[in-house]
């Protein structure tokens, strides 16, 4: 991946009509799936943000709704419980006109036993034509991308990406601080580190656009980062890993907390949520360390009082609805850019 040096980068991006088919005009977007954002370059990240900002537009109207995908059928099949992605996915594909059909895998035939690859292919011939995601076991949505005649959206696999995700917190920072532009900014990821995908997809996104990275949390859930940020993530830019909560928050452009889960003290990595929120909960106390006006995230669920205190998650810093509606905007623009592109020709 190629850097994104700041928010006016590749300025000759040509943005689509949105409320035209993408198959009707030139879209400057080349891949067939997003399986993560490891595999974008510099003028794909911001052909992404200046759709999402005319999607943006689109969801500002009187009917947020165009009919640039009509008559395409969008399929989420979702193997794990879901609100905020599922229903955002189904939002955006609606808002784009498009044909939705949900599946939940529990009230599906895989619970009879039935094999991802058949599922997919079962899917294909029904009718999909592009496939969202969400699997626990990391490196499924790839294996779909092999057998998927489509386009494959990950919304989630296991430990390892959320492209989606890393996306919308990339254009919800550069739409709320000054300059338009994450580069030169310290952004700290705070929490579960280990088992985050969201954290993962944002190291790529967030040292392409030439943040001043911070990972902080127990050492337990920091194992094996400290290689990562050695060799460095796109462009080989490094970034850093600490156990240090005053030291990764001190002068902070944006901090977000990442969930704890009640299962990591069930295996040894930390000794209970009271005194993961003791030492490092993100309260009002420790925002004060960061910038003035500094900007608080969370991707969601929240377990308020635990890695965010709850005057945090709501008080006057934080965007995590903005997050959430940004999630929207980022989501109907990925299924814009991939359904303008052929199967044939496509990069993978």
């Amino acid at each position: 991946m190629t850097d994104l040096i700041d928010g006016n980068a590749a300025a000759d991006v040509v943005v689509p009509s949105v409320d035209a088919a993408p198959d009707s005009q030139t879209v400057g977007w080349r891949h067939r799936h997003l399986l993560d954002v490891d595999e974008l370059s510099t003028a794909d990240l911001d052909l992404v943000m200046r759709t999402t900002d005319a999607m943006r537009e689109v969801l500002a109207r009187p009917i947020a709704k165009v009919p640039a995908l009509r008559g395409r059928n969008v399929t989420i099949l979702f193997y794990e419980a879901s609100t905020r992605t599922r229903v955002s996915f189904e939002v955006a594909a609606r808002n784009l006109s498009a044909d939705v059909t949900n599946i939940a895998a529990q009230t599906s035939s895989v619970s009879k036993g039935e094999s991802l690859v058949d599922t997919i292919r079962t899917v294909e011939a029904l009718g999909a034509r592009m496939l969202v995601m969400r699997h626990a076991v990391s490196g499924a949505p790839y294996l779909a991308a092999e057998v998927f005649g489509g386009s494959v959206l990950n919304g989630g696999d296991g430990w390892h990406a959320h492209p989606t995700q890393a996306l919308l917190d990339l254009y919800t920072m550069r739409s709320r601080l000054s300059g338009g532009s994450v580069a030169g900014r310290k952004i700290v990821i705070l929490g579960d580190v280990l088992h985050s995908r969201v954290a993962r997809s944002n190291i790529w996104a967030l040292t392409a656009a030439g943040a001043d990275l911070w990972l902080c949390g127990p050492t337990t859930l920091l194992r094996g980062f400290e290689a990562w940020a050695g060799r460095g993530a796109a462009g080989g830019r490094r970034f850093h890993v600490t156990a240090d909560v005053d030291r990764a928050l001190r002068d902070a452009d944006v901090v977000m907390a990442l969930r704890i889960q009640r299962e990591r003290m069930s295996s040894g990595l930390l000794p209970s949520l009271r005194e993961y929120a003791a030492r490092y909960g993100l309260t009002a106390a420790r925002l004060a360390l960061a910038q003035p006006g500094a900007l608080v995230m969370h991707p969601g669920p929240m377990n308020e009082g635990v890695e965010i205190a709850p005057e945090v998650a709501a008080g006057a810093q934080s965007v995590i609805t903005d997050q959430v509606t940004n999630g929207v905007a980022v989501r109907m623009a990925m299924l814009y850019l991939l359904a303008g592109v052929s199967a044939a020709g496509a990069a993978p």
